[in-house]
């Protein structure tokens, strides 16, 4: 199994910032070297074990879909070679699972959108029958496709803290009108396409989130990661409609697996309060949800 890199060491280059996965460096003013580790997440809590092998795989996967979907959206990439702005003992930490990018102003805001009912959209919807403030009809179920796909945006949390889901009108008051409005266009459109060619694989991608910024010109910019199993919910179809029959979540090609287990997990006798520390994950839950993603990206760029 391939070594594990939880936390990245470079010392040529200034940190800026550590999130969930990516530890993010600059490159002079204008670019960003991205790392993105073996860190996993759930419930916006970072698990003390990594999983071996996933940094290489969501950078993979994100490259894909950055190239697949360019026409529809500028991104960040530069097309410069990551390890060009490293030494050369730092090299083995940047390869396979870096990016170099345009450093652009980040816009607060995840452009969440979900063609399908789950996760915190689905317990909102047995609230208020809506989700985010969009109305849904009545008598969907957990794992229902759908009308159409909505935006769902959520507020962007510090590390460790929850993202939370606000309304289009509070985006509106955040970055006004004319940009709220074209992030929202341009996420579904986004979706759309990636949820049709994901289709032809045999993959549901249920939900997603993404993240923009703006460059020097004020253009919107498709940036972080796209599509990747940490900011979507892949769904195989095959296992999809006895799952949706039966009430109970489909199985999955992302985190959802490891969000499972915790939910199942007690903690001196009680069920995990979802706050650090989280509980420490089994070596076979580890090899499984990485089973899962070279899965999906198997699947996909097969």
């Amino acid at each position: 199994m391939t070594t594990a890199l939880h936390t990245s060491a470079l010392t040529s280059l200034p940190l800026l910032a550590r999130g969930k996965v990516r530890d993010n460096y600059a490159v002079g003013t204008d670019r960003l070297l991205m790392v993105a580790s073996d860190r996993l997440s759930a419930f916006d809590v970072i698990l003390g074990e990594p999983i071996p092998g996933k940094g290489a795989l969501l950078t993979q996967m994100a490259l894909f879909w950055f190239d697949k979907l360019g026409h529809l959206c500028p991104n960040h990439l530069t097309g410069e070679a990551p390890e060009s702005v490293v030494t050369p003992a730092e090299v083995p930490q940047v390869t396979g699972r870096s990016m170099l990018v345009k450093r652009l102003k980040p816009i607060p805001v995840e452009a969440v959108v979900r063609g399908y009912l789950a996760g915190s959209g689905w317990k909102e919807y047995q609230d208020s029958q809506s989700v985010c403030g969009v109305p849904l009809p009545a008598g969907l179920k957990n794992a229902s496709k759908l009308p159409a796909p909505i935006f769902t945006p959520a507020a962007k949390a510090a590390v460790g803290e929850h993202d939370e889901n606000i309304s289009f009108e509070q985006v509106v008051k955040v970055v006004g009108p004319e940009l709220a409005a074209q992030i929202r266009d341009i996420s579904i459109r986004i979706y759309e396409a990636a949820a049709a060619f994901a289709l032809t694989k045999g993959i549901i991608i249920a939900d997603t989130k993404f993240e923009f910024g703006l460059d020097e010109a004020g253009t919107l910019t498709l940036m972080d990661e796209v599509l990747t199993p940490d900011s979507s919910r892949y769904w195989p179809i095959e296992g999809y409609e006895a799952a949706f029959a039966a009430g109970s979540n489909p199985p999955s090609y992302d985190k959802q697996f490891v969000r499972d287990w915790l939910e199942q997990t007690l903690v001196n006798g009680k069920p995990w309060d979802k706050t650090p520390p989280a509980p420490r994950v089994p070596q076979e839950v580890i090899e499984k949800t990485a089973a899962k993603y070279q899965e999906a990206l198997t699947r996909l760029t097969a």
